[in-house]
């Protein structure tokens, strides 16, 4: 590690000691009791059990009663196995001999990134910024965007959409708002989103302008001003709808918001591959994480058969290729098409049918791979030269420590440790 690069630590064991913020009446073995039963129950995404997780908060006990009520304050409202960690919860602790009764109150973290105070206003009470990207044009990104959007509402989720695509505006045709213009707030000099069924929006395309013609730096600022001035207020999702290409656009919005993930969106002809390999090579150098691969218009059925009319294989080349952990496959299907035409999200129009199923397996993926890219980027830690130490800088606080290389070293012995420590001390 070089003089002034960052690292990522861990925060989960910082975070195992939040369990001490809930209230306990009893400070003896019985509250041990309920906190070693908790502990059996492990995050399957973080590999960690719940109390170390930090989730057990308000726990409460009445010995003579043998009641016991606590908290699980989860990373996201929209947590695919929430159901599963209550049942198990009030399971593991009602096993307890002397307790009669359990109460368990689920619940989800507030909605604040990573270094919100480093952030423009508009965007400091959104947990987690995913951009949905495609290099190639007429792809089915904005299709993907709002679906998936649409698949985290219903999980339950606060969720918002911004349409970075100022040029062809995508949003305002596939989603039908009562109000279809943006409003202003003329005292704080902000955007007011417009809604649809839940969802916050913003586009240009509700600005009143129609489709613009102007040079990229314009379109750089009014994408800025869209993105950064608006009330979006506090979500769990803000899902970007990027232009196509990689461009000055694209950079210039990737350094402006803090991208927590990235969704590419492909279809199975070769060209569109090579057009998707420029994006995650941009996404890569910005160092934001291409969490899942979705090849639209994959394939039909007809005659009790299956049919790929522009053959297989380019979703799987893109995820093996780069390394890209997860690969969903839309069909080609004429209600998916219809359905973005008529201002009703195909999510929502047939919420049991195949498309919708393979939304809500994205939608999980996006809440798991959200928690755990948050989990892991944390705290900044940057070599300072003239006093040879590390300094280690805690997010959204004043705090901050400083380390000797030789203690880094001590703690762990590995040649890789061994040979980071000397560079600091070049």
């Amino acid at each position: 590690m070089g003089i002034g690069e960052t690292v990522a630590f861990s925060s989960v064991t910082t975070r195992a000691a939040a369990c001490s913020e809930g209230k306990a009446i009893s400070t003896g073995t019985v509250e041990s009791d309920v906190l070693k039963a908790l502990s059996q129950i492990i995050d399957p995404d973080f590999g960690t059990d719940i109390v170390s997780c930090g989730f057990v908060k308000d726990l409460h006990i009445n010995e003579a009663s043998g009641e016991v009520s606590f908290r699980l304050e989860l990373t996201t409202p929209a947590c695919p196995i929430k159901d599963m960690f209550e049942q198990k919860a009030n399971e593991v602790v009602a096993m307890l001999p002397w307790v009669t009764n359990v109460s368990v109150t689920m619940s989800a973290q507030p909605a604040r990134p990573i270094f919100a105070g480093q952030l423009p206003v508009g965007l400091q009470k959104i947990s987690s910024i995913v951009a949905v990207s495609s290099c190639k044009g007429g792809v089915g990104k904005s299709t993907v965007a709002v679906n998936l959007a649409y698949t985290l509402a219903g999980m339950g989720a606060r969720v918002g959409i911004f349409d970075a695509d100022v040029y062809g505006p995508s949003l305002p045709t596939m989603v039908s708002p009562e109000n279809r213009l943006l409003e202003m707030n003329p005292e704080k000099r902000t955007i007011i989103p417009t809604e649809y069924m839940g969802v916050k929006l913003v586009s240009f395309g509700f600005a009143g302008q129609g489709r613009a013609i102007m040079r990229g730096p314009m379109v750089s600022g009014v994408i800025d001003q869209l993105l950064t001035t608006a009330e979006w207020g506090e979500l769990d999702y803000l899902v970007v709808d990027m232009p196509p290409g990689t461009g000055d656009i694209q950079l210039t919005l990737c350094q402006v918001v803090p991208l927590t993930a990235a969704v590419i969106v492909t279809t199975p002809q070769k060209l569109a591959f090579i057009d998707v390999a420029k994006g995650v090579r941009m996404f890569s150098k910005l160092k934001v994480p291409c969490v899942a691969v979705v090849e639209n218009m994959c394939h039909f059925d007809a005659d009790g058969k299956r049919y790929y009319p522009f053959g297989r294989g380019s979703g799987s080349q893109v995820v093996q290729q780069f390394g890209i952990p997860h690969l969903f496959d839309l069909p080609i299907r004429p209600t998916l098409s219809a359905s973005g035409d008529s201002g009703m999200p195909e999510v929502v129009a047939d919420p049991q049918g195949e498309v919708a199923k393979t939304f809500q397996n994205l939608g999980i993926c996006i809440v798991q791979q959200c928690a755990k890219i948050r989990q892991q980027v944390s705290t900044a830690v940057t070599y300072d030269k003239s006093i040879k130490a590390i300094r280690v800088k805690v997010p959204d606080s004043d705090e901050e420590f400083l380390l000797h290389p030789a203690t880094v070293r001590r703690n762990d012995r590995s040649a890789q440790s061994v040979v980071r420590s000397f560079a600091f001390n070049l």
